[in-house]
């Protein structure tokens, strides 16, 4: 509109209707509901996770997803405690079952995930492990955590240490001894540094040593029972296999086992033949162009068992905390995005993280497992009924029990004590653990 020279004046009307077209102009949109979500996920599985949270906050403008790393478990748990305290909870947090579910289950923060699960967005989804696994289900079998971050223990094989090593065939044997053999080969032909290691000392030494041999961990149906305190009495196998394992680190077949990521460093360059560790790598190690590798089953003895069982479920999930409504609904329509089959196809893939739902394991194809060995066949079996001696376990104080463990493992492996003197000592206070408040 064009004003005479000199003429600046609006009529009265004129100044409402330009009034409200400026008011219009700067009024504020409406912000997307934010989740926020603490997780502790590290290196390639974090960037698969932040990857996912763009693809979903691109998707629509409802929701925004915030993620926030943390260091350490532990270093999230004590963020948890504060922000409960000044209400300023996140949405989602992952947390490991700890093998006590109690501890976080009754929190008073936390509510259950299967009370969320009637929601259109998760109502009709079908869950890939069975619900008879202990491992994040309560006793009934209901889900009480976001299922995502689980894992099995596997035995990863350098593929080109197995081959210069001329080994026939080119994959690491099943029973304990039989390996043994192997380690010897392998370290005479290009892997003395280090034939074996691991990370999990005490998964492998004493948890799985007792599921993949089809036996029981603890009494009371590995603390399952609803009555009655489970204990722990390591007999002859854990004894032979300790001073086995002692004689490997002696001999120089196997690397002493690190609780810490330096075997995972190791074997992803290329420097171990075999590594013990989560199946969570997975994906680490497929980004890894120069290394050629696959997995297989952890050994068993055949004397103990025909047949190997399989070992317990790990990791942790996205627990789910109390939030107002509108929140708790925009993390509902997160996981149920999460859980639909391309997405959990792809994080199923790119992690090594048990599969989230029966869908993502239907449409993974085969060229996926071309190059991986055994681990189709390793996972599958999480969706059947899992037998007693593979359900999991629950023990009181477990963590602190798992500590020593550690400390006890670490010290028998370095030579200062006999493997019995160790399990007696481990049992022993295990025992006493078990019955601390």
């Amino acid at each position: 509109m064009n004003f005479p020279s000199g003429s600046c004046k609006l009529r009265p009307g004129m100044r409402i209707i330009l009034t409200l077209a400026a008011a219009v102009a700067v009024a504020p949109v409406w912000a997307a509901t934010e989740v926020p979500v603490w997780h502790t996920l590290k290196g390639h599985n974090a960037e698969a996770f932040q990857s996912l949270v763009r693809a979903y906050n691109s998707s629509q403008s409802n929701v925004k997803v915030v993620e926030r790393a943390f260091d350490t478990p532990e270093a999230l748990d004590q963020a948890l405690g504060s922000a409960a305290k000044s209400k300023n909870l996140p949405a989602l947090a992952q947390i490991g079952d700890s093998h006590t579910l109690k501890d976080v289950a009754q929190r008073s923060y936390v509510q259950p995930f299967y009370a969320l699960q009637k929601s259109s967005a998760l109502k009709n989804t079908r869950w890939f492990v069975s619900s008879d696994n202990a491992f994040i289900h309560d006793a009934r079998g209901r889900l009480m955590a976001f299922p995502y971050m689980l894992e099995i223990p596997v035995m990863y094989y350098n593929q080109d240490a197995f081959k210069q090593a001329r080994l026939v065939p080119a994959v690491p044997q099943r029973t304990w001894m039989e390996l043994q053999g192997q380690l010897v080969t392998l370290a005479n032909n290009g892997s003395r540094k280090c034939p074996l290691t691991s990370d999990l000392p005490v998964s492998i030494n004493l948890e799985n040593l007792a599921a993949v041999n089809n036996q029981l961990y603890a009494s009371a149906d590995n603390g399952l029972k609803a009555k009655g305190l489970p204990s722990f009495s390591f007999d002859s196998t854990y004894v032979r296999h300790l001073s086995l394992m002692i004689s490997w680190v002696r001999s120089e077949i196997m690397v002493r086992p690190d609780a810490g990521t330096k075997s995972i460093s190791r074997f992803a360059q290329g420097e171990c033949a075999v590594l013990m560790s989560s199946s969570g790598h997975i994906g680490e190690f497929l980004t890894r162009r120069s290394l050629r590798y696959a997995v297989s089953g952890l050994p068993y003895y055949p004397e103990v068992t025909r047949k190997p069982g399989n070992p317990f479920i790990s990791g942790a999930g996205l627990w789910v905390m109390k939030s107002e409504k509108s929140v708790t609904d925009a993390t509902v329509a997160f996981l149920g995005w999460l859980s639909q089959p391309e997405q959990a196809a792809r994080w199923y893939q790119q992690t090594g993280f048990l599969p989230l739902t029966q869908a993502a394991f239907d449409a993974t194809p085969s060229s996926y497992y071309a190059k991986l060995g055994q681990w189709r066949d390793l996972v599958a079996v999480y969706s059947n009924k899992a037998a007693l001696t593979a359900q999991g376990f629950r023990i009181h104080n477990y963590p602190a029990i798992r500590t020593r463990f550690q400390k006890i493992l670490d010290s028998a492996l370095s030579g200062q004590q006999p493997a019995v003197t160790a399990l007696n000592a481990a049992s022993a206070e295990a025992n006493r653990l078990v019955r601390q408040p």
